[in-house]
């Protein structure tokens, strides 16, 4: 007998080979023979797709395996194989068997099943059983959890991105431009000359044009001519960087005495504060969690940190606009209510104050926290518990690439104690731990399903809050899709029960990844499809639309500093009328921090030239046409979904695009 075999080479840089490259065809009735691929000329050059010839003394039968081994020839040199396809003489049909992995070292071998999705009741052979088992217990050797810090998700075992295997390491690619954005966007600024001068403040708000006027976008220029406007300042909390936190007030709370003749000037002639609170126009930012967080102190400088409250109206011509703010969570004499009606400079600063809160709750909690950590616990546990063959492994994958890397360079480069956070924001240092910690003690399985969060934060009637709507349909599409792929693999509730590897993977992120936190909510077993549909679709969700609007408006809202400071440097004013322009800019950001700020938000947010859109898989792991009907299905309703929402912009002044699908990665990558 005699297969053709195609072997296809990576298409990055440096994943071809010029080492020894063997294979060998596994069968049911035994294998073939250990062939050297070698044809002549160079094989194994960067996205080469070769044909070679593999003998049999007899017929296999139905293949299972493909054993690839890679030995040093001269030096060693290692190699990425997308995939190898086998056509069976007499037959029409082939086999694929994805592969998407790098050999690296010398005499090292792998060995890939063949790509249909298969449970572990589906294999009935010992061969295909022992294969699972023993993929399994060679990851579990090399993906250990670690608990970086007490009372946050457990993380992967890497002190930095260098410990992690190659398989879940950026391309180069992706490893020169993340390594060489920061570096362009300072020399881009121009900031060197100014990057320099610790300490000193800015003038007056016009400078920070200064550092405004190389990379720019559409938003951040709306940003830095509206961001004094009331309506702009409401419409943040909708569709800006933080669009998770605003939540529908039906009582005031005890520690925020507004009265209505403190705010009625604010509301239309005709109504009250009591009946507004009544009929669901009335909405409460409430920055509690930043209470007590104890401040970074920045070249021997203290800095300062707020826990404000904010009461906005949904004015029906004017839309949602602030009518009260207080800097502290204990009202008392040095913590005064600041009203739309007071001195304009002492109004513009308690907003700037409330802005600041924003970018540690947005950083730290809705972006770090309830994005990249909650899918790193996926990550670890799917590389742990699910072998290569199965089909939630081969679903999720392409939604986990790069989320490892990603967050060790985040551990070791934004949040360490010499990292950025350290070096220009007030929750650096201990603080970001501690707001940290305090999140994941409320953080809860059910906040993380866009329908309940609605739902549950009395939003659900919200005009133009664009991200609740957009979200919502993602949310549809992407749970549709998990659906599909699912009811084809598992037909019963009790398939899902009593698949092992699938109860041995969500216990994992239940009890390990999830450790310690009372409140969350996940059971750590799954009794039903509709339950591990829904974990799916979150995860999914997670790593693709939650982290699109919490990373990718950074720029966009945070360029221009004195709309988001990353960082204050007085503490919040304790008088109206002593709020002077000289006291504003020796609070906000000094020039080097400002320009840090301005070069990071750019850096992270960002366009990523790699950047794989939502729905596009690239690498094919599901073979099997019903799987590829479910994926084409999916690509359809993504295309029809971002159409509406570019058909819902028209016309708008300021756009909210950060949810169309073409502009959402299929994974975190940045």
């Amino acid at each position: 007998m005699e297969y053709k075999v195609t072997v296809a080479t990576g298409t990055s840089e440096y994943s071809g080979t010029n080492n020894y490259i063997y294979l060998t065809l596994v069968g049911e009735r035994g294998e073939s023979e250990r062939t050297v691929l070698d044809n002549p000329g160079l094989d194994f050059c960067r996205g080469a797709v070769d044909d070679y010839t593999v003998k049999s003394a007899a017929d296999l039968g139905p293949l299972i395996l493909v054993r690839l081994e890679k030995q040093r020839y001269w030096v060693e040199d290692n190699w990425f194989c997308r995939y190898v396809k086998v056509s069976v003489p007499g037959e029409r049909c082939s086999y694929t068997f994805p592969c998407y992995r790098w050999l690296v070292g010398d005499k090292v071998v792998v060995e890939l099943r063949e790509g249909t999705a298969k449970k572990i009741s589906d294999d009935t052979l010992p061969l295909e059983r022992s294969h699972r088992t023993t993929e399994l217990l060679e990851r579990q050797k090399i993906y250990r959890w670690l608990a970086w810090a007490p009372g946050i998700p457990k993380c992967i075992d890497a002190k930095s991105e260098a410990d992690l295997p190659q398989d879940v390491r950026f391309d180069n690619e992706k490893r020169s431009d993340f390594e060489g954005s920061l570096q362009y966007a300072l020399l881009e600024l121009s900031l060197k000359k100014l990057a320099i001068k610790f300490g000193k403040s800015w003038n007056d708000l016009d400078d920070f044009k200064r550092i405004f006027w190389k990379l720019r976008s559409p938003i951040a220029e709306y940003t830095m001519n509206h961001w004094k406007e009331d309506s702009f300042f409401g419409y943040q909390f909708l569709n800006g960087s933080n669009p998770r936190m605003i939540t529908r007030c039906k009582e005031l709370p005890s520690n925020f005495p507004v009265t209505g003749d403190m705010v009625q000037s604010s509301l239309i002639p005709t109504t009250t504060l009591k009946e507004e609170l009544k009929k669901g126009n009335i909405f409460l930012i409430d920055h509690a969690v930043m209470d007590g967080i104890p401040a970074n102190v920045i070249r021997d400088k203290a800095q300062h940190i707020a826990a404000p409250l904010c009461l906005l109206y949904e004015h029906p011509e004017k839309g949602l606009i602030p009518i009260a703010i207080q800097l502290e969570q204990k009202p008392d004499k040095d913590t005064p209510l600041f009203l739309p009606s007071d001195p304009p400079l002492a109004w513009l600063l308690a907003k700037m104050w409330v802005r600041h809160s924003e970018f540690q709750v947005f950083q730290l909690l809705s972006h770090l926290l309830r994005t990249h950590l909650v899918v790193e616990v996926i990550c670890v546990a799917t590389l742990r518990q699910l072998p290569a063959v199965h089909p939630i492994y081969k679903l999720l994958a392409p939604h986990l690439r790069y989320t490892l890397e990603i967050n060790c360079r985040g551990r070791t480069q934004l949040l360490s104690p010499d990292g950025i956070f350290k070096r220009v924001v007030s929750t650096g240092g201990d603080g970001l731990l501690i707001l940290a910690q305090r999140e994941y003690k409320v953080l809860t399985y059910r906040s993380l399903q866009p329908k309940f969060d609605f739902l549950d934060r009395g939003v659900t009637k919200l005009r133009d809050y664009f991200y609740r709507d957009h979200s919502l349909m993602l949310w549809d599409v992407i749970q549709n899709f998990v659906s599909g792929i699912v009811s084809l693999y598992y037909k019963s509730d009790l398939e899902v029960e009593q698949d092992s590897e699938i109860q041995a993977w969500i216990n994992d992120v239940a009890v390990e990844g999830f450790v310690d936190v009372p409140q969350f909510g996940l059971a750590s077993e799954l009794k039903t499809k509709e339950e591990l549909i829904t974990l799916l679709s979150v995860g999914i969700f997670t790593s693709t639309s939650q982290h699109a609007a919490t990373n990718n408006g950074q720029f966009d809202w945070c360029a221009w500093v004195p709309n988001t400071p990353c960082t204050m440097r007085h503490p919040p004013p304790t008088d109206k009328d002593a709020v002077t322009m000289d006291l504003i800019m020796d609070t906000l950001p000094d020039i080097s921090q400002s320009c840090v700020q301005m070069a990071i938000t750019w850096h992270l947010g960002r366009a990523q030239p790699d950047a794989i859109p939502m729905g596009q898989y690239v690498e094919q792991y599901f073979t099997e046409p019903a799987a590829l009907k479910v994926i084409d299905k999916f690509r359809k309703e993504l295309k029809e979904l971002e159409e509406d929402i570019i058909a819902q912009n028209e016309g708008l002044e300021l756009q909210y695009l950060y949810l169309c699908p073409s502009r959402i990665e299929n994974s975190i990558t940045i």
